[in-house]
């Protein structure tokens, strides 16, 4: 901490002083001083809402990033399941059929569109009712 300070009156009630008289030792301040500096610098960067370092516990803000890796940690996994299943489901799918190359290029514009609309609630069976002729893209 900076060696030049200023000093101002403070006025607190009886109840605030002996609450910082008690806390103080809990934070390891060495003076009441230090420790309302640091109440200040917390409070302040809560109020101005500045990166949550700044009065958030590092151990608290630890476990958020930590929660937040092993979600994405997850989710790219579970992702990369997909895509292998994906990969192989369209192999298969494609050494049995013979499409053309324009059957191709209609197909993506189409299936785009259909996953747009519904949002990706796209069911088999409702693939295999449209490849039949029994309805329209959604």
């Amino acid at each position: 901490m900076p060696r030049n300070k200023i000093k101002f009156a403070l006025r607190i009630s009886p109840e605030m002083q002996e609450l910082v008289k008690e806390l103080c030792p809990r934070d390891n301040c060495q003076t009441q001083n230090e420790f309302i500096e640091r109440a200040i610098r917390f409070y302040a960067g809560y109020v101005s809402g500045k990166e949550a370092m700044e009065y958030l516990p590092p151990a608290l803000v630890s476990a958020i990033r930590a929660a937040v890796k092993a979600s994405e940690d997850r989710l790219s996994r579970l992702l990369f399941k997909l895509a292998v299943e994906m990969d192989m489901m369209m192999n298969i799918l494609a050494a049995g059929m013979e499409l053309t190359d324009e059957d191709l290029r209609e197909l993506r514009p189409r299936c785009v569109r259909e996953v747009k609309e519904t949002r990706g609630r796209i069911s088999f069976e409702d693939a295999a009712d449209y490849q039949k002729g029994g309805r329209e893209t959604p």
